[in-house]
């Protein structure tokens, strides 16, 4: 898979995505992470990409050419890549605009992200950018979460972040993937390394137990519980048994939360 990060500031993001996990799977060969400068495409001799926003107000505004621009030529990348013509027909990469305005990212949106071949993330800056580029070029406009940020740059390395490991290879164990938080609709368990015990607490018995019927059935139930105490919002898209929804309707009772068992399925 290819990420494509449009920004004023590429060193930020390379120098955050080029360790850890997603630094290994890049030297495998299997994501490839380019951070395009945007001012690389500006029209002027100074460099400059903003300018104040008509009506007056506060702050700069991304300016709409130098981001055209910039998109354009990985544009014509991609397809070059991928050996088409320009013939009006082919399809265009997914441009995804970080903005508090747009859909709050999630494990779903993670998922639908990683069918994609090459994804495109713009990152904003100032006070945004000119409306007219993002009508043009952007497909989805997404949100990192309902608090301001003072550019796009770290919503998009987060959106990396959650991808890449959807694409088969990148974790070490790819049945992690499909365990973790929100999967499911339900918070992760809590888990257990050695020591067994540690400050005088001891692992959960059925941990040690060696009986995998056991396990998954005590993980399950820690899972709601955690997601009833922590996330209850998410219980409404989980798949609960009626045990399930009994457990976490009293939890939620206990913690002064209404929870409507008939919420969920």
């Amino acid at each position: 898979m290819n990420f494509h990060i449009m920004t004023l500031f590429p060193e930020m993001v390379m120098n955050g995505l080029s360790t850890s996990i997603i630094g290994r799977a890049v030297n495998r060969g299997l994501l490839s992470v380019e951070a395009v400068n945007i001012r690389d495409y500006a029209f002027n001799k100074h460099g400059s990409v903003d300018d104040y926003p008509y009506g007056g107000g506060a702050g700069m505004l991304m300016q709409a050419e130098p981001v055209y621009q910039c998109y354009k030529a990985l544009e014509e990348k991609i397809r070059s890549r991928k050996g088409q013509e320009e013939t009006g027909g082919e399809k265009k990469p997914r441009v995804v605009y970080l903005s508090p305005q747009g859909r709050t990212f999630s494990q779903p949106m993670a998922e639908e992200f990683a069918k994609e071949d090459d994804l495109v993330l713009l990152c904003g800056h100032y006070e945004g950018i000119d409306e007219r580029v993002l009508e043009e070029i952007v497909t989805d406009v997404v949100s990192a979460g309902d608090y301001v940020l003072t550019g796009g740059e770290l919503p998009a390395m987060m959106v990396v972040d959650a991808v890449a490991r959807l694409v088969p290879g990148v974790l070490h164990n790819d049945v992690s993937a499909e365990f973790e938080s929100f999967q499911d609709h339900l918070l992760e368990y809590p888990q257990y390394s050695r020591p067994e015990v540690w400050h005088g607490k001891a692992v959960p018995p059925v941990l040690l137990s060696g009986h995998h019927a056991n396990v998954e059935r005590w993980r399950r139930r820690q899972s709601v519980i955690r997601t009833a105490e922590n996330r209850p919002d998410l219980l409404e898209q989980a798949q609960l048994t009626q045990e399930e929804q009994e457990l976490a309707a009293d939890i939620l009772r206990k913690t002064s939360c209404h929870f409507d068992a008939d919420m969920v399925d």
